[in-house]
């Protein structure tokens, strides 16, 4: 006999059926979840924490993951491979727009000449219609071929294309295009969204002068504010007006070459202010 001697369990003690199977349930399900890391201690680990999805931590291999998806020039997988929905089916109750030519061919004016015919044939009795399916006049169209010649092979351009590992979601051409946003650059439609009159400031430079420029666009040129004001514009206060130029109590500009004079530049006489000379030594 062994020396070893055996346990006896008391009734309360004794582990039953049920707690064997929750406890090999538990080991195969719960047991990766709890030796899961959260976003936060992935984050942690690798070196560009901005790459990590919340996804991320289901990975077999996590680090790897984050590694592979840290590299250069690797596109990432589309956010709509979880989505239950099917792709573009958002846009099924979107009208479509009709299409437009290009405009190197709008300009020939071809797209007008065919409006023209289209006019006079709907004016067109039945009969002529089915002689001039039978019997079609040629040379409707008169357009100049140098026209043509010249839109296709001086002024042609090139489509947009995507770039590359640029990704098309739904909405993506309804969006906004912040590349070709400039701040400060006001469009003809915002000026007649905020009814700036030409020549007139926009309606913050006021407190601009007052407060200064905006901290986040320290290098920004604002007229009116650290640039010149556009030709034929005044200061003042009256409508239309640029306001009072920031000047400090010795007559300088607070924040930039106000007046367009830049010393040094065949402007020696006067000084930035243009309010008093500027002694050289040299």
């Amino acid at each position: 006999m062994d020396g070893k001697g055996e346990i006896i369990y008391s009734d309360d003690e004794m582990p039953s059926e049920e707690d064997e199977a929750a406890a090999v349930e538990v080991s195969k399900r719960k047991q990766r979840k709890l030796n899961r890391l959260s976003v936060a201690e992935l984050k942690r680990l690798v070196s560009k924490p901005e790459v990590v999805d919340w996804v991320d931590v289901s990975a077999t291999d996590p680090k790897l993951l984050v590694q592979i998806k840290s590299h250069r020039n690797t596109i990432p997988v589309p956010t709509h491979w979880q989505q239950k929905r099917d792709y573009l089916q958002g846009k099924r109750g979107i009208e479509k727009p009709p299409f437009e030519l290009p405009g190197f061919i709008a300009d020939t004016g071809i797209a007008t000449q065919r409006d023209a015919i289209k006019e006079k044939e709907e004016g067109q009795s039945l009969k002529s219609k089915t002689r001039e399916r039978v019997q079609p006049k040629m040379g409707k169209i008169d357009i100049d071929y140098q026209k043509l010649h010249d839109a296709f092979f001086k002024f042609q351009t090139k489509p947009k294309m995507s770039d590359f590992g640029e990704l098309y979601y739904e909405g993506k051409e309804y969006e906004t295009k912040l590349k070709e946003k400039k701040p400060g650059d006001l469009s003809d439609d915002l000026k007649e969204a905020l009814s700036i009159p030409p020549l007139a400031p926009p309606p913050w430079l006021i407190a601009m002068q007052r407060f200064g420029p905006p901290p986040s666009y320290p290098n920004l040129r604002i007229a009116g504010l650290n640039a010149p004001i556009p030709e034929g514009a005044a200061w003042g206060f009256h409508p239309g007006g640029w306001g009072k130029p920031p000047l400090d109590e010795f007559g300088r500009p607070l924040y930039g070459d106000i007046y367009g004079v830049q010393p040094g530049q065949g402007q020696d006489d006067v000084s930035p202010t243009g309010l008093f000379p500027i002694l050289s030594f040299d």
